[in-house]
């Protein structure tokens, strides 16, 4: 029995050490609502699967730092919605179809349509990594 605790432990202890932490730090913030963090591998891409996410409930106005814990190291699509208002849906103008919730990704700046995983992913390295980014709210 001691043997195979053993081994059990002796296995799991490569695979931590690949884990690498992700911090998200995010700035202009606004307060209320729900915040929702997420880490998406290319196949989880745009769809209700992740890696690595957080949910929080009432944020208060101005800066977060976000933990989004340990993951293998690779490529990785990094994307904030903060639904502002709560109704629980991402609100769009039906004018323009300018997103009116607070959004943020990598290379958000550039973005004028729905974004390939391509355009707003990181790269994570065995190190870990704190990427800073910026809300940016249309309403």
């Amino acid at each position: 029995m001691r043997c195979l605790a053993a081994l059990v432990l002796g296995l799991a202890a490569p695979m931590a050490a690949q884990a690498a932490d992700v911090r998200v730090e995010l700035s202009g913030l606004r307060a209320g609502g729900t915040l929702y963090v997420q880490l998406q591998n290319r196949s989880q891409f745009m769809g209700a699967e992740r890696v690595a996410g957080q949910r929080l409930a009432a944020p208060q106005a101005g800066t977060l730092s976000v933990d989004l814990g340990d993951v293998p190291p690779g490529e990785y699509a990094l994307s904030v919605w903060h639904d502002d208002n709560g109704n629980d849906r991402f609100d769009v103008d039906p004018a323009n179809g300018h997103v009116l919730d607070g959004i943020a990704a990598v290379n958000a700046e550039n973005l004028h349509s729905p974004p390939t995983f391509d355009q707003i992913k990181v790269a994570v390295p065995a190190a870990g990594i704190t990427v800073p980014l910026t809300l940016r709210y249309g309403r």
